[in-house]
C-alpha cells in the first residue's frame, strides 16, 4: 500500500474554514447572548499530550524503520502500529490546523471587548490552545514525513529503475525475457 503526503493546501484549507467557523460562532454569541467562546484549560492540556503520543510513536516507528534489522532497537513496530502512527500523524495536522483556526477565529471579534474580564479570560485561553494546535498541526507534518519508510531494494527504488533504465530494459519486459530464455533452456 502507498501512502501519499498531506498536500500544503489541506491544513491551509481546514486553517481557512476554521477561522471562519471560529469567527462566526463567535459573532453570534455576541448577538444573543451566549457564551460560546474561549476553550477550558485541560483542552490545551489534552492537545500538548496527543501531540507529544504522535511525535513520539512517529519517532519510533522512523528510528524501527530507518535502523539496519541487526542493530534495531527492543521495542517492536509491527505494519499495523505504523499505519495507524501514520493515520494518527495525518489527523493530527488537519485537525490542528482546522483547531487553530477556530480559536483564532474566535479572538477576531473578541478583541473589541477585552476590556470586560470575561472576553480577557477567553481570548486568553483561545490564544494559548490555538498556538498549541498550530504546534500539534506541525508536529503532526513532522509526524507524517517520520512515518515514511526508506525505499527498499524492490523495483520501485530509484537505484534499482536507473540500473534497468541503463540496461535499457523495463522490469517488466526483463521478468519475461527470463522466462522465455528459462523456457527455451528446458525445450532444450
Amino acid at each position: 500500500m502507498k501512502a501519499h503526503r498531506t498536500p500544503w493546501w489541506q491544513p491551509a484549507i481546514g486553517l481557512a474554514l476554521g477561522l471562519a467557523a471560529g469567527a462566526g460562532v463567535a459573532v453570534l454569541g455576541e448577538r444573543y447572548g451566549l457564551t460560546l467562546i474561549g476553550a477550558p484549560w485541560f483542552v490545551a492540556a489534552l492537545l500538548v499530550a496527543i501531540g507529544i503520543l504522535v511525535l513520539v510513536l512517529a519517532i519510533n516507528v522512523h528510528k524501527y524503520a530507518t535502523t539496519d534489522p541487526r542493530k534495531r532497537p527492543r521495542t517492536f513496530v509491527n505494519p499495523t502500529l505504523a499505519f495507524h502512527t501514520l493515520v494518527l500523524a495525518k489527523a493530527l495536522a488537519l485537525a490542528g490546523a482546522a483547531l487553530a483556526g477556530w480559536y483564532f477565529g474566535q479572538i477576531i471579534p473578541s478583541v473589541g471587548h477585552m476590556e470586560a474580564e470575561f472576553y480577557a479570560q477567553a481570548v486568553t485561553e483561545c490564544a494559548v490552545t490555538g498556538v498549541i494546535c498550530l504546534a500539534d498541526m506541525i508536529v503532526g507534518l513532522v509526524g507524517e514525513w517520520l512515518c515514511q519508510m526508506p525505499p527498499n531494494e524492490g523495483p520501485e527504488n530509484p537505484k534499482m529503475r536507473e540500473s534497468a533504465r541503463e540496461r535499457g530494459v523495463t522490469p517488466a519486459a526483463a521478468k519475461t525475457a527470463n522466462n522465455t530464455m528459462r523456457n527455451a533452456d528446458r525445450r532444450c
